[in-house]
């Protein structure tokens, strides 16, 4: 088969990983154009990557490159507009995160998928890994029996400096803050993993920064199954560290890692009371299959699957992603509010129904800045 053409809009510093995983796809990916309204990121990316032609604006490239897929690197508040642009030119879309955390936004996605026969993906690719993919089976399968408890950290460092580009810290551009811009790779994967939440609780507050955003976020989040985890997200801190732990009856299962993983992230911990043979069953669970990275490169590569078969992208499509964009709105419902949030019940009559914003996060602290 002939390779699938795709293009690459916004040259920035997330777009390196997806040059990459066009090399990486390259018997199957041609990499044809690339956007940016900086000509020098733009000039010296295409030097980089050995993308053809240039483009300071979308909808020329659209016009003149009509690529099967585009890749959408750019700052969140352009991305709803861009990938349904997008789709209504003949395009499948591979989005970066957060596509959007509106569900009215995230509907209009949908409206546009109907409308033109084409599909959204967007990049969560902390899904896509063989170590997610060998847990989320023994979980589904039960092997393990029902998770207990968790915890869900992502305690990460961002200078002020990071903050200072024009678009990071405010509502109406970066969408969020820790939840939306860090955070939301391994809240997405605990979502993934555990199926269907049922209601949270939290608090949040912007300290030491001087944002619009939160930079701080701790919650409780149930699941369906019965599941309680903790949750703490962080911009303040110095020893970086992502990381995920699942206590079943009689294993615990930890992910430790900053950004992404392998299989020599995960670990399995038998009871301190297990037997022998307990103690072989769980070095079976923690035997992990043949390595596939948590990149987009494998993401990619799968949504060429999809494209060439003609179907829904499943494991990273609109639907799936609904469930996370719902949890994120309520995260912070529940934290402005000071009151559990359920899952499902913001609906089209509730404001946090169309995103954040600054009158709705009104009460975040700017006393430590």
């Amino acid at each position: 088969m002939s390779r699938v053409r795709t293009a690459i809009v916004g040259t920035g510093g997330i777009a390196r990983a997806h040059g990459e995983a066009t090399r990486l796809n390259a018997e199957r990916v041609e990499l044809v154009a690339a956007v940016d309204v900086d000509p020098e990121r733009l000039e010296a990316y295409r030097e980089t990557y050995g993308v053809r032609h240039g483009y300071a604006d979308l909808d020329e490239m659209l016009a003149h490159e009509q690529p099967d897929v585009v890749q959408i690197c750019t700052p969140p508040w352009l991305h709803v507009d861009q990938a349904i642009a997008c789709l209504e030119a003949g395009a499948w879309v591979l989005c970066e995160k957060p596509i959007t955390i509106a569900l009215a936004e995230l509907d209009r996605l949908a409206a546009a998928e109907q409308r033109t026969g084409r599909y959204v993906s967007s990049v969560f690719q902390w899904r896509f890994g063989s170590g997610a993919q060998h847990v989320r089976r023994l979980l589904q399968a039960q092997a393990m029996g029902p998770v207990l408890v968790g915890v869900c950290n992502t305690l990460w460092y961002r200078d002020a400096a990071y903050h200072a580009v024009g678009w990071r810290g405010q509502w109406a551009t970066e969408l969020g803050g820790v939840n939306v811009g860090q955070a939301i790779h391994i809240m997405d994967l605990l979502l993934y993993l555990l199926g269907d939440w049922t209601s949270v609780q939290g608090i949040m507050d912007t300290v030491d920064r001087d944002i619009e955003v939160e930079n701080v976020y701790m919650g409780v989040v149930r699941f369906a199954s019965g599941a309680i985890v903790s949750i703490t997200n962080s911009l303040v801190s110095p020893r970086q560290e992502s990381y995920l732990r699942l206590d079943l009856p009689r294993t615990t299962v930890e992910l430790t890692t900053l950004y992404g993983y392998k299989n020599q992230n995960w670990r399995f911990s038998p009871a301190p009371d297990a037997s022998e043979a307990e103690q072989q069953q769980v070095a079976a669970w923690g035997t992990l299959p043949t390595e596939v990275p948590s990149t987009q490169a494998t993401q990619l590569g799968l949504l060429v699957d999809d494209l060439q078969a003609g179907r829904r992208p499943e494991r990273a499509g609109l639907p799936s992603v609904r469930a996370t964009v719902d949890f994120l709105l309520s995260l912070y419902k529940a934290a402005v509010t000071g009151q559990p949030v359920e899952r499902g019940s913001i609906t089209p009559d509730d404001p946090y129904y169309r995103g954040m914003s600054p009158a709705l996060a009104g009460h975040l602290s700017k006393e430590h800045a």
